[in-house]
């Protein structure tokens, strides 16, 4: 492994929604001469940019900001493919002697980069497709109750709501005839040896946290947020998209649809994005080994650690 001092830094900062992190990874990229580079699942994709708080222009234009926006909502963004196109922004940051500053909510992806990954398969995106549409067409339970008699540890790890999971497992298991568990079991591959991370989680008190979320959720919708969700394609019954996994999206299009008041569904949106933020604030707890933990947004700590 490279000398420490001879790896290149990158800032990492994780943290749930509504923490602070984007307005954070800003404040450090424009007083160290910063790129900021997206690490959040559904901010990756174009089509939903309010929903998914993608940073606003103002922000944009005030430093570089990289994998907002970049692939078509119908396309499968794997961690694997995430990290090779941050691996390829941090090195073109660096060549601009520019200092990366990964920013997101989606921990699995900042894992993948800071530590590896077990090797996996590449799967036809063919297989991907029929098990949309067979899954689709059957329903989540039946679909799970299928992989458990074929693959029951992966589905004893499963929720039978997590269509994307789910599909994931089959299509695996199909491809190579080895469960998913057994390919997640193999030594990780990948680690950028190259580069020194400094990890920070922003983690604010859960009362901070709960309020910043209703209270996000509010100025979407303030911002034209409904209007967007509006003209989204809505799920298809053999092509559900990950944004329409999105925080808000479900209860939203169930108002647009009839199915909710306005009231409620802005009452659901608001809960489910709570109880999503209190997943991420345990996994970055539990999963990240963070060399800073903060819970206020504080350049200053971070900017004194490089």
């Amino acid at each position: 492994m490279p000398d420490a001092q001879k790896r290149q830094t990158v800032v990492v900062i994780g943290g749930p929604t509504a923490s602070g992190k984007s307005g954070l990874a800003l404040a450090v990229a424009q007083a160290a001469n910063g790129t900021v580079i997206n690490a959040d699942s559904m901010q990756v994709y174009n089509g939903l940019a309010r929903l998914s708080a993608q940073p606003p222009a103002a922000d944009t234009a005030a430093a570089p900001h990289r994998l907002y926006g970049v692939l078509p909502p119908s396309e499968i963004c794997s961690a694997v493919r995430w990290r090779d196109m941050a691996l390829d922004e941090i090195a073109r940051a660096q060549g601009e002697g520019r200092l990366p500053v990964i920013a997101g909510g989606t921990g699995f992806y900042i894992r993948t980069l800071t530590d590896g990954i077990s090797p996996m398969p590449e799967v036809s995106p063919h297989l991907r497709v029929q098990l949309a549409a067979e899954i689709a067409a059957e329903g989540n339970e039946n679909f799970h109750k299928r992989l458990a008699a074929q693959d029951p540890v992966m589905a004893a790890r499963l929720h039978p709501g997590n269509t994307q999971r789910l599909i994931r497992a089959m299509e695996v298991l199909m491809h190579t005839g080895k469960s998913l568990a057994e390919w997640q079991a193999l030594p990780p591959t990948g680690t950028p040896a190259h580069l020194r991370f400094i990890k920070v989680a922003l983690l604010p008190p859960r009362n901070v946290l709960y309020t910043r979320c209703n209270a996000r959720f509010l100025q979407m919708m303030d911002d034209g947020v409904l209007e967007e969700v509006e003209s989204f394609p809505p799920p298809q019954k053999d092509a559900a998209w990950p944004l329409h996994k999105a925080l808000g999206y479900p209860e939203l299009r169930a108002y647009l649809d009839g199915k909710l008041s306005r009231s409620d569904a802005i009452i659901a949106a608001q809960q489910s994005t709570r109880h999503y933020a209190k997943r991420q604030v345990t996994w970055f707890r539990n999963q990240m080994a963070a060399d800073i933990v903060l819970e206020t947004p504080d350049a200053a700590a971070i900017l004194a650690a490089l």
